[in-house]
């Protein structure tokens, strides 16, 4: 099947697809149909003499990029049952472009979009050229949304008549009531901006790049890139990893010693007494979803703490070899001896594998989801689990091998 290059995302001579095609590989082309096959960025024979009859063997459907670029493969995503991923996303330029007003507002955009998007955050972190999330997306199949909740939640997306809402709440309401064909396409569309991962991250940078434009009287993007992401498996093990690993982003730069201490955090939050951020935490902590009480929060607390200050340390923090008296350089002699640091120290390092590992958790987890996405990795893979180095980090394994630093 031909798409004209057009269809298939690219620009007349001159023109740049969001800055990645370049002015010479734009020129090259035009509207011509372009083969759809499994070779990227090669040049066939030309039929003629003139270069503007080439064509370019683009899959389409596998990657998001063009020659002169790293080609990035379709986001690994669960689908068909409940999923937990960690997202990240920097902005342009990794510029220090968010203040603390900044940062409220995507604080509170975190929690409103997820409520819009029906997906639960356990953890999140919003530091000044970045932010993390750690989010549990439920399977859309098994989540029945009455029209009394999806205008609860379309109230919550846009609270205020806005140029961006699909329409005004009181013809969304009527339009509903009466039913009908119209009734179901609108009914379809906004289900399918939640109960996913893309959704929510597309949704969230959207709204907060707006805002963030208009107040500071700027234009274009604010992002460098899409957002990465890590599935996370949903037990302990690996949510209480990957939620601490977020928590201490503030200690790492330096910016508090106590990360309950940083107030655009999900720790600092709950710390603060946010209901929704208690919630969240209980169920990174425990690996399941629980109504908050003092109780079990007062527990939650105690346990998380325990795990970011005290896991894998032999002795106190801070008294002759403890996590806190580690410095930069002890890891790093460490690691060049092959041994492993304390997994609370190892988490005050940046340790790429929560954000490029592509998949954590147990051995089994990540040989389950290799297997289904098996289409993701070459064909001399044979086996999906890669144990993560520098740490013992509770027997975790990872489904990408990184050939850099694991701390970085």
């Amino acid at each position: 099947m031909a798409k004209t290059v057009a269809e298939a995302g690219w620009k007349r001579q001159g023109g740049r697809r969001r800055g990645l095609v370049s002015g010479r590989m734009a020129g090259a082309v035009d509207d011509r149909p372009v083969k759809i096959g499994p070779t990227v960025g090669r040049w066939p024979a030309s039929s003629g003499k003139n270069k503007r009859d080439r064509q370019i063997n683009v899959d389409i459907e596998k990657f998001h990029g063009i020659v002169g670029r790293t080609m990035r493969i379709r986001r690994m995503k669960i689908t068909g049952r409940v999923a937990v991923y960690h997202c990240m996303t920097r902005t342009v330029n990794r510029e220090m472009l968010f203040d603390d007003r900044a940062k409220e507002m995507l604080r509170r955009m975190i929690w409103q979009v997820a409520d819009f998007s029906g997906v639960e955050v356990l953890s999140y972190c919003v530091m000044s050229n970045h932010f993390h999330v750690l989010v549990r997306v439920p399977d859309g199949g098994e989540v029945a949304v009455s029209d009394r909740e999806l205008l609860r939640r379309y109230r919550v997306l846009y609270p205020k008549p806005t140029g961006y809402a699909q329409m005004r709440m009181e013809v969304l309401e009527e339009l509903l009531r009466k039913g009908g064909e119209d009734a179901e396409q609108v009914r379809t569309r906004l289900l399918a901006r939640m109960h996913d991962i893309s959704q929510y991250m597309k949704t969230l940078k959207q709204r907060f790049t707006i805002w963030y434009n208009r107040a500071h009287g700027r234009i274009g993007t604010l992002w460098s890139e899409r957002f990465k992401s890590v599935i996370v498996e949903g037990e302990v093990a690996a949510l209480q990893i990957v939620a601490g690993y977020i928590d201490l982003n503030p200690v790492r730069a330096g910016i508090v010693r106590d990360p309950k201490d940083y107030r655009w955090s999900s720790y600092g939050e709950a710390v603060a007494g946010s209901k929704q951020a208690q919630e969240g935490l209980i169920a990174a902590v425990d690996g399941k979803t629980f109504r908050r009480t003092r109780s079990n929060w007062e527990q939650a607390q105690r346990e998380y703490r325990m795990y970011l200050y005290c896991k894998g340390v032999t002795e106190a923090p801070g008294k002759g070899g403890g996590a806190a008296s580690l410095t930069e350089k002890d890891w790093q002699r460490e690691m060049q001896r092959g041994g492993q640091i304390p997994v609370a120290q190892a988490l005050r390092c940046r340790v790429r594998y929560f954000t490029d590992g592509a998949v954590i958790g147990s051995k089994e987890f990540v040989s389950e989801v290799f297997k289904t996405h098996r289409h993701f990795f070459g064909k001399r893979r044979s086996t999906g689990p890669r144990t993560m180095k520098g740490s013992d980090w509770d027997g975790m394994c990872v489904v990408r091998d990184l050939r850099r630093e694991v701390f970085g």
